[in-house]
């Protein structure tokens, strides 16, 4: 059973890796496409390697910080050298410089992680066959969930996990809902229940409703007692924790980040979930409000809008305190380089990645596997499995060849010839300035002509008569 597990989680991981590689086509194939411009300079546009690497990555929607970092490593690199950059070169240097920029290192954890995780009952079964302790590796790409460790809410039996998402209309938000739930359910056997909060858009808790359905879950939907979001709110979670609910998944009302109305119903959402999900009282036995939870505050981004969402993410980042990012619709956009600029930016995770229409096409987002499907490295190109690592070793070898240079380097001397009043870059040092004192200025000044600007041969010629008449006065004396 166990082995099987651990078979079962590095297929799936395959398959994970296939089904980013396969929604980054568009994206991949046109930065691959105009990458291979770079290289075939046309001698007539007058632009260098550099030039056209700058376009290509901010066309890929990278984002200015990102490109800056990329270009600035590459001359850091290349200074002091005679060799070019090569394709493999350049490719290692992008995927070096984008798993920085998504927070992710090189050397990251198991690409099977999450499965296992999602599992975790039978890990625990396979430490104790194994003897050995298992230790927790943090990941921040990773959703997360209520632990067993933490206090129960009044009046609970079990942990509830609770998920508060929210994004604008036409994100692809109640469909990632229904996907994720779908998810939870057939991958961890988790009992979710959905929160149908959207009562402002027309159809919307029919559209969750459907989604319940396919993903086989329950749905907690308005009716005539609680149908504002906040009521459907705390009657979910009433319903969640008397029944036993592992998952609470609420569906937010689409909206746009400069609808105040509609923003403070957001904060007051929250704030029922806090006080609902209280582990305490206070001295006069009204509930403390539980600050860790929702244990995710997420925002569906569509991968098509990209840098254009950011604005309206920041705003509702201030208000709200995002936990993470999930980006939609990526396999209709050849705006994938966004994911990068956006949690960048944000300073949020990407959390999911949507790469299909398919009930089983949100897949969790591994830096690695994003990187490598966009670059078309490795399975994503039709190469080996091997060739991120081997680009990752270039990479390497690349920076310590640049720093063996730098330690190598003659230090600049002064020209030939340079007076000792010179200083750097033809500035007089102070040890010339004390020698201008014992200097003679005074023949050079007799001699010095008064020169009127716009004066023409004939003023400048009589000054030097009349210097001379002054001369031959002092000799007759």
């Amino acid at each position: 059973m166990v082995f099987d597990f651990f078979k079962k989680a590095q297929t799936e991981a395959t398959e994970q890796m296939s089904a980013i590689a396969t929604g980054l086509a568009k994206s991949r194939n046109q930065l691959l496409y105009n990458l291979e411009d770079s290289f075939a300079l046309d001698s007539k546009n007058g632009m260098n390697l550099m030039d056209q690497l700058e376009e290509t990555l901010l066309q890929a929607d990278l984002g200015m910080a990102t490109t800056d970092d990329v270009l600035e490593e590459a001359r850091y690199l290349r200074s002091e050298s005679t060799e070019i950059f090569g394709r493999d070169e350049i490719k290692a240097l992008l995927r070096g410089k984008l798993l920085e920029a998504l927070g992710a290192s090189a050397m990251g954890s198991s690409e099977y992680q999450r499965v296992q995780k999602r599992a975790g009952k039978d890990i625990a079964a396979a430490t104790a066959v194994g003897g050995e302790e298992e230790t927790d590796n943090v990941n921040s790409f990773a959703l997360k969930f209520a632990s067993e460790d933490d206090p129960k809410p009044i009046s609970a039996k079990k942990q509830l996990t609770v998920h508060f998402i929210m994004g604008a209309n036409g994100m692809g938000k109640t469909t990632t809902i229904g996907k994720l739930a779908h998810r939870l359910k057939e991958e961890a056997g988790q009992k979710v229940l959905l929160a149908a909060c959207d009562t402002f858009r027309a159809g919307a808790v029919a559209q969750l409703e459907r989604w319940a359905e396919r993903a086989d879950v329950d749905c907690f939907s308005p009716n005539e007692t609680t149908n504002g979001p906040s009521a459907v709110l705390y009657g979910a979670l009433d319903k969640a924790i008397s029944e036993e609910y592992d998952v609470l998944l609420v569906d937010t009302s689409g909206r746009l980040s400069n609808n105040d109305a509609l923003t403070a119903e957001l904060v007051k959402m929250k704030k029922v979930i806090q006080k609902r999900m209280s582990t305490s009282f206070d001295e006069k036995v009204r509930p403390v409000p539980n600050l860790k939870v929702p244990h995710e505050t997420l925002l569906v981004i569509d991968a098509a809008q990209g840098r254009m969402a950011l604005d309206s993410a920041k705003q509702w980042n201030k208000e709200l305190g995002l936990s993470g990012l999930i980006l939609t619709k990526l396999d209709g956009s050849a705006k994938g380089g966004s994911v990068v600029a956006v949690s960048r930016e944000l300073g949020l995770p990407v959390k999911l990645v949507g790469v299909g229409e398919g009930i089983d096409d949100l897949r969790d987002f591994e830096p690695k596997s994003f990187v490598d499907g966009l670059l078309g490295i490795g399975v994503a190109g039709g190469g080996s499995s091997k060739e991120g690592k081997a680009l990752e070793a270039r990479l390497s070898e690349m920076r310590k060849e640049r720093t063996q240079r730098a330690k190598t380097a003659p230090k600049p001397s002064s020209p030939s010839g340079a007076s000792p009043m010179d200083g750097p870059a033809g500035q007089m040092t102070l040890q010339g300035l004390e020698n201008i004192g014992s200097m003679d200025m005074e023949e050079d000044v007799s001699e010095m002509q008064m020169i009127t600007p716009g004066a023409g041969a004939t003023q400048n010629n009589k000054a030097k008569n009349k210097s001379k008449k002054k001369k031959k006065r002092k000799n007759k004396k």
